[in-house]
């Protein structure tokens, strides 16, 4: 193996970890700081959205360019307020109705969502792995909320809601842009819609508008969040796509759950059983069927 793929590897994983750690501290802020999470949304948008449009300046874009189009600026807008603030706020608020381990491993069921979608587009049934990536994703997502107890709900039922509509809403954020990204820096649509789509949040919850009880650990974990959280690991992604490609880097990204799933259970003391597990692996190993029959 030679430097430049453990270097893409290597950026892989720590977009993923970055990612993971995130949703735990996020977990933090919310049920131990009293922090709003429409607030943190608003402001994680507009300072990481700010940043990687800075980033995209300094590649040379024009950052202005997608304005220019109708068309584009258009698709732009709905990319912002449906995917990016959409696939935003579910997360952050299954977090905050249940747990960043339960929340992280739910979104992850995105991609089943995006193979039956593209199922019905193209008026074809579901081929052989995409079938048991689905049936492997509602065994793990019932094992996870119910602990395999028919009738019963390990979370309640609005975080039940938004685990669901994360993953939903992460299909439309992955799709939808799909033009845009083809035609643009992929920095310069994310941060746009980043930006754009705080914007709009700050109608819901003004950026100035402070709760909660704020001390170092805090603060440390607010700037985590937004720094380390969104623009370095967005920024590590993006690299590692451009040099191992799309497909491993997606498979990477798996490390995500598990890295909310360890630092929850060692850190905040989340009880997380044997059935939480074995349904948390079933959900996760439905990115590696997707991505095998992608490479076939």
């Amino acid at each position: 193996m030679n430097r430049k793929i453990r270097n893409g590897i290597l950026l892989g994983i720590t977009a993923a970890t970055l990612w993971g750690i995130s949703g735990t501290l996020g977990q933090f802020l919310f049920q131990q700081r009293g922090i709003n999470v429409e607030w943190l949304i608003t402001v994680r948008l507009l300072i990481s959205g700010v940043g990687l449009l800075i980033l995209a300046k300094t590649t040379k874009n024009d950052i202005f360019s997608i304005w220019k189009n109708r068309k584009d600026a258009i698709e732009l807008m709905l990319f912002s307020i449906i995917g990016m603030v959409g696939v935003q706020y579910t997360y952050f608020a299954a977090i905050k109705h249940s747990n960043a381990a339960t929340a992280t491993v739910l979104q992850f069921a995105g991609p089943i969502f995006i193979a039956i979608y593209l199922a019905i587009k193209y008026k074809r049934l579901p081929k052989k792995l995409e079938l048991l990536a689905i049936i492997l994703a509602v065994l793990g997502t019932f094992l996870l909320v119910t602990h395999g107890k028919v009738g019963t709900l390990s979370i309640s039922g609005i975080a039940l809601f938004f685990g669901i509509a994360s993953a939903i809403t992460l299909a439309i954020y992955t799709l939808q842009p799909k033009r845009l990204l083809a035609k643009y820096n992929s920095a310069l649509v994310v941060g746009w819609g980043m930006f754009v789509g705080g914007i709009a949040f700050s109608f819901v919850k003004a950026p100035w508008q402070v709760e909660g009880s704020w001390d170092l650990s805090t603060y440390f974990c607010v700037a985590f969040i937004i720094v380390l959280g969104t623009l370095i690991a967005f920024y590590s992604y993006l690299n590692a796509v451009k040099i191992i490609g799309g497909q491993k880097t997606s498979l990477l990204a798996s490390a995500e759950p598990l890295v909310a799933v360890i630092l929850s259970v060692i850190w905040l003391k989340i009880p997380f059983t044997m059935v939480d597990w074995i349904g948390s692996l079933c959900i996760i190993s439905t990115v590696f069927l997707l991505t095998k029959k992608e490479s076939r």
